[in-house]
């Protein structure tokens, strides 16, 4: 007999420390649709796509709230990457220039790797790099 046991933690949320909550907030609802309903105010904000969720804290706030200092990178943060899968090879062209045209930053043009999957990668606000894919042609 199995038994399945619920797991003890459950993965939910991607968090992004900010130099600019307006301008990540702006990023990310014109270029990947999320949704907020923050008031341009509070420091804290959450967005939501379907059941992706990304909340984003001002840098400077977030050290004041632990009482301590961190180091952020300037440009391009390789640290890590935020991945959006889109239905076809053409999808992932025409993400890669709306995102270029809401302030993206490129990283690397559409490519057909070797693997099969058509890949580019541009860079947030604050320089977080996100890779739009697919491993569909047609």
């Amino acid at each position: 007999m199995t038994h399945s046991k619920k797991p003890r933690f459950t993965f939910n949320t991607v968090g992004l420390f900010t130099k600019d909550n307006k301008a990540t907030v702006d990023f990310y609802t014109a270029v990947f649709g999320f949704q907020t309903a923050w008031d341009g105010v509070q420091p804290n904000v959450e967005m939501t796509s379907g059941d992706m969720r990304i909340i984003l804290f001002p840098r400077d706030a977030f050290e004041e709230m632990v009482s301590k200092k961190f180091q952020y990178p300037d440009g391009f943060n390789g640290t890590m990457e935020l991945a959006f899968d889109v239905p076809t090879f053409a999808d992932v062209d025409k993400g890669y220039l709306h995102a270029l045209e809401y302030g993206a930053k490129p990283v690397l043009p559409p490519t057909t790797e070797t693997w099969g999957q058509r890949t580019c990668y541009v860079a947030d606000p604050d320089g977080n790099l996100i890779e739009i894919g697919s491993f569909v042609e047609g």
